[in-house]
């Protein structure tokens, strides 16, 4: 009998209890062959550091029930496979570099913030020169310990360099009457320096607009026998990575320059002087407290100098010159050249951002009050200043050798830088 009589047979006698013996004893039942899934598009999308990557994976022939796709930041997220597209969106926080060490608040009134966000709710704020520990960075946000537990700072306000004692700093002063500060050999980077006996002068906003910000107004030029003392162009003593008054490859260059004349036969540093006076003047009536780098002929303050004594007294850096070709061209800001060894380069890697954030400012407050702006406003220049500043710092060209140089012109010019400065602190 073949093996469905078998069954039938064991039907009609036996009812269902018999179906199963006589198939179990009898039949040899065929294999089920393995069908696969249909195939899967599994689309993801994940946002880092404020940049959207996407990634489309084929899953062909697959049995399993799930599987893991690994995001940028090296985290995974589990999604169930379907016979549909499915689309996956997750924020996740910025792949930081791990660390472990001490920093400090470079601003006034900073958020700390339970995770990398803007948005994300702050446990309290900050006051410049209060120490943390880091523990994990990124160019835009900081991991660090908060009282006994792990919240974020944006990176850009934080800085490696010990705030100032109260001895080594001159009290802030009236208005009227400057306070003299010197360089502290013990600040980081001064022994960089070769030309460091002159003094800086610190002034204090009167007045119930106070802002709490020091603008470093530092009048480019102006120091007799600096350009025969050469200064390391980069800290680590690497070269230079773009030419300009010094050569590409350099590892060394002018402590100071002595400055272009104009077409008129006046000195670059004769101008450069006026307008950080007029520029002083505007930031005090606005609320800003102002560190000059100079206010006569001759400060004997390498731009290594100028620079440590705005990291260390002041919330932000900018140096005044005037460019050396005779086109009036307009004003553009020095900006970091894009080259991969100078931007990994501290300090210039933890601030450079920043240094931009103040140019384009400066740029728009400028534009804003009909100053002529040359190109798109910036041109890529290693320069010492932005090789040494752990402050936003920038050096502006507000014109060249054939631009208009009188008391009108450089009031419009403080109007302009001014305007800039208020938009940085704004933003």
């Amino acid at each position: 009998m073949n093996h469905m009589k078998k069954w039938k047979k064991a039907l009609a006698l036996t009812g269902g209890m018999a179906v199963l013996t006589a198939v179990l004893a009898g039949c040899q039942m065929k294999k089920y062959e393995e069908i696969p899934l249909p195939e899967t598009t599994v689309k993801s999308s994940y946002e880092a550091e404020g940049n959207a990557v996407e990634e489309e994976t084929e899953k062909k022939g697959s049995s399993v029930e799930r599987e893991t796709f690994a995001n940028p930041a090296n985290q995974s997220h589990e999604v169930e496979s379907s016979p549909v597209k499915a689309e996956i969106t997750k924020e996740t926080a910025p792949a930081m570099e791990t660390r472990d060490e001490t920093v400090y608040v470079n601003a006034t009134d900073l958020n700390v913030r339970v995770s990398p966000s803007s948005t994300a709710s702050s446990v309290g704020k900050l006051n410049r020169g209060a120490k943390l520990r880091r523990t994990g960075y990124s160019q835009s946000w900081s991991r660090v310990i908060y009282q006994d537990r792990e919240c974020y700072v944006a990176s850009q306000y934080l800085t490696d360099l010990a705030p100032a004692s109260q001895e080594t700093a001159a009290p802030l002063t009236s208005s009227s009457q400057g306070g003299e500060i010197g360089l502290n050999g013990d600040w980081k980077y001064a022994g960089y320096s070769k030309i460091n006996s002159g003094k800086a002068v610190l002034y204090k906003a009167e007045g119930n607009n106070r802002k709490g910000k020091v603008v470093c107004v530092n009048a480019g030029h102006g120091t007799t026998g600096g350009s025969s003392v050469k200064t390391q162009c980069h800290p680590d003593g690497t070269p230079k990575v773009t030419g300009g008054s010094t050569a590409a490859g350099a590892t060394t260059a002018a402590a100071i320059s002595s400055g272009m004349t104009f077409a008129d036969g006046t000195q670059e540093a004769k101008v450069t002087l006026a307008l950080a006076k007029v520029l002083k003047d505007k930031l005090l009536a606005r609320g800003f407290d102002v560190l000059m780098i100079r206010e006569s002929d001759d400060v004997q303050l390498d731009n290594i100098a100028r620079t440590v004594l705005a990291n260390n007294m002041a919330d932000c850096h900018i140096a005044i010159h005037y460019d050396s070709t005779s086109k009036d061209k307009g004003a553009f800001y020095m900006s970091v050249p894009n080259v991969a060894s100078y931007r990994a380069m501290e300090p210039v890697a933890s601030h450079w951002q920043q240094h931009h954030a103040l140019g384009d400012n400066l740029i728009a407050g400028l534009k804003g009050v009909g100053v002529k702006i040359f190109s798109d406003g910036k041109m890529e220049m290693d320069l010492t200043q932005t090789s040494y500043s752990t402050v936003p710092s920038v050096d502006i060209e507000v014109g060249d050798k054939a631009s208009d140089h009188s008391a009108a012109a450089l009031d419009k010019l403080g109007n302009g830088l001014a305007d800039g400065v208020e938009l940085f602190f704004a933003n």
